[in-house]
């Protein structure tokens, strides 16, 4: 076994350790062969004595990290440097001692174990630990080699354990009572507060469920859930009415909605609290004692009359008095009132339902004591149909016979029509008026339909002897009331065709429209259409014959703007236009002018002198009025006549004192004494004395 070697690792000596010798029988001793050693660790970690062959360990050694080094031995002649013997391998092994202690593969284990668990590998010490009290805990886990025998290593590891959640507690209220108020006007589905039990599980163990208890208000709240905070909230489900019921308790309960059964045994997982909700008292408007009211009225009913009554009531406490008024939006014709006090409707004015068969109204009702409360409701008012109308034809008839008719034929079906509306339908009756109950002529033939014919009596009838006939016809109704009336048809006597066919009248519009057949009809209107364009040719040549007027521009100005392209020929131009002739009262006009075309000449603005003062003036207008009145080629409209003439000279002279002060002496004002009454007081002014003057 020379080829295997032992070491042991971690010498810890002072001096090399011993592994072996080599030695080959060609060594006599003398020193003649050397020994080389190649392989793992020659030269480094194993050395050898080339002239003895002992081979140490130069260094301390580590199973762990290499247990097995392959080595090859040569022995070599120092003078020849020939190998005596062949290469030899040999192995030298770590022997391993006990110099690591156990080691765990994590620093940091971690751990959960349902709290509440039984054994298993890691057990509890504790019977029934509870996540409540502890979760978390920190375990030190040490391991021993050797058996845990004297002289073996050990190592240790920490494991971080904790204790999951299990349904093991029920909910709790923290405390047992809860008190809430509530206007008694809330409206539904208000929230009127939260409530909260307390559950120590975590996650889906601690989720609950909140519902009220059957009992006081279980039918008026109701409670939700809240998933976020899990939290009941208490709601309004029904009205409130402080004057009904003033105080509710509710027992509300909450339960786990996820129980596990293994820990049914610890008690009902569930809790109870008692709500209490007190109503508050608001001032409330009025209640009617109906959503609305249906009144029916005959529509013959008198003014003032009584036709039906709406009731309300305060619902608090304290029963204010009410007063009723009626919207005059919705009855903008006021046919309605309403007492006050009792509101009792009456009318104001007679019904028609033929003309309105619905009234709606909207009835108030107000606080006396507090007019912000108040409330509306609506009325609808029927009015009730009274036979209060007779029949009448339901159209215009043109009725005619024929000359060569024959008795016993039809000329004419009458029907009638009635305003009213019988819940029972129409039914009319036709009889010949009392005053000519037996008619030679024609007869009256009731239907039975609401319809009547009219036959014919005699054989022929004559225009020239009687070309119109009037048949009076008695129609009346099966209501009660009875309602009837007479109606008068008229019957024209015209010529036939053997066929019956209408040729000639005495009325042309009821030949057009009974006796003409399509063609003449065709013929007629193409006359009609030539005549109305020869008259509108007519016309176009008659303007055209016109004299053109001498306004150019396209706008007819017939004001004081005069538009002419005459500049006149100055005074040597007697064809001028001369407007002294307007100033003189006494001028004639040879030839007069047009008035429905522009005037040839720029009018004068005429100044206003009253009538009174000046007398020629007066005389003047007349006449020019009487001229203008007489004037046959005077256009048929009004028309604007513009005079400038301002009277004869005064025969007073300037009065003007401008130029008095360079007189020689004072100026006389006798002479306004000569002037008439007129310049009485300029006369008293300036015509006395002198010493009157000053």
């Amino acid at each position: 076994m020379w080829n295997q070697f032992f070491l042991l690792e971690e010498y810890t000596g002072t001096d090399t350790q011993y592994v072996g010798k080599l030695h080959t029988d060609q060594d006599k001793g003398d020193g003649n062969l050397k020994y080389i050693l190649t392989g793992d660790g020659a030269g480094s970690l194993f050395v050898i004595d080339e002239n003895t062959g002992d081979i140490h360990a130069a260094k301390k050694l580590d199973r762990e990290e290499k247990s097995l080094y392959i080595l090859r031995a040569k022995a070599i002649d120092r003078k020849t440097g020939r190998q005596v013997e062949p290469e030899s391998e040999f192995i030298i092994k770590i022997h391993d001692i006990n110099d690591n202690e156990p080691k765990f593969t994590k620093d940091l284990y971690t751990a959960s174990v349902p709290e509440m668990s039984g054994v298993g590998i890691i057990k509890t010490a504790l019977p029934d630990m509870s996540r409540e009290n502890r979760e978390q805990y920190q375990v030190v886990i040490q391991a021993k080699d050797m058996g845990g025998q004297m002289g073996g290593l050990s190592g240790t590891t920490t494991v971080n354990i904790t204790l999951t959640d299990v349904n093991n507690n029920p909910p709790r209220f923290p405390q047992s009572t809860y008190q809430f108020n509530s206007p008694e006007s809330v409206p539904l589905g208000t929230h009127l507060g939260r409530i909260k039990a307390n559950d120590p599980d975590v996650g889906e163990n601690a989720e609950m469920e909140y519902s009220i208890a059957e009992g006081d208000g279980a039918d008026m709240f109701d409670v939700i859930t809240d998933k976020d905070t899990q939290e009941g909230i208490i709601t309004v489900k029904q009205n409130l009415d402080f004057e009904n019921k003033m105080l509710y308790t509710l027992r509300v309960d909450a339960s786990n909605t996820h129980p596990d059964p293994r820990f049914l045994h610890l008690g009902p997982f569930k809790d109870t609290a008692v709500v209490k909700i007190s109503v508050e008292d608001t001032d409330e408007p009025p209640v009617f004692s109906k959503l609305y009211y249906l009144i029916e009225v005959d529509e013959d009913v008198k003014e003032g009359s009584i036709i039906g009554q709406v009731t309300a009531y305060d619902p608090d406490a304290m029963n204010n008095l009410i007063k009723y008024s009626i919207d005059r939006h919705t009855d903008m014709d006021r046919i309605f009132s309403i007492h006050s006090e009792n509101g009792s409707i009456f009318t104001l004015k007679p019904l028609d339902r033929e003309s309105s068969p619905w009234h709606n109204i909207t009835i108030t009702a107000t606080e006396i004591n507090n007019s912000k409360q108040s409330s509306h409701i609506p009325v609808f008012i029927r009015i009730l149909d009274i036979n209060d109308h007779a029949p009448e034809f339901a159209m215009y008839y043109e009725t005619f016979v024929c000359e060569n008719a024959k008795p016993g034929q039809l000329i004419q079906t009458v029907s009638v029509m009635d305003k009213d509306d019988p819940p029972r339908g129409h039914k009319f009756f036709f009889e010949p008026v009392p005053e000519f109950p037996l008619n030679p002529n024609f007869t009256i033939v009731d239907n039975k339909d609401n319809t009547a014919g009219i036959m014919t009596r005699k054989d022929g009838y004559s225009r020239n002897k009687m070309s119109t006939y009037l048949l009076p016809i008695l129609i009346f109704d099966n209501d009660y009331p009875i309602q009837s009336s007479t109606g008068t048809l008229t019957i024209h006597v015209c010529a036939c065709d053997n066929q019956g066919n209408m040729q000639s009248c005495n009325a042309e519009a009821l030949v057009l429209s009974a006796g003409l057949s399509t063609g003449a009809l065709i013929a007629i209107l193409l006359c009609v259409i030539i005549l109305l364009v020869l008259v509108v040719l007519f016309a176009a040549l008659k303007r055209q014959r016109k004299k053109e007027p001498l306004i150019i521009s396209k706008d007819d100005v017939r004001d004081n703007i005069v538009t002419y392209n005459d500049e006149g020929g100055g005074e040597e131009d007697t064809q001028a236009f001369d407007i002294g002739t307007l100033r003189n009262p006494e001028a004639r006009e040879d030839s007069k002018l047009r008035r429905d075309v522009m005037p040839e000449t720029i009018f004068q603005i005429r100044r206003t002198v009253p009538l009174w003062e000046n007398i020629d003036v007066q005389d003047f207008i007349h006449r020019r009025m009487k001229e203008n009145d007489s004037d046959p080629s005077a256009p048929p409209y009004d028309s604007l006549a513009t005079y400038a003439y301002e009277g004869n000279d005064s025969i007073a002279d300037s009065l003007s004192s401008l130029e008095s002060l360079t007189a020689d002496c004072n100026q006389d004002y006798d002479y306004l004494s000569d002037w008439g009454p007129r310049f009485k007081k300029l006369a008293d002014m300036y015509g006395g004395d002198d010493s009157d003057r000053d």
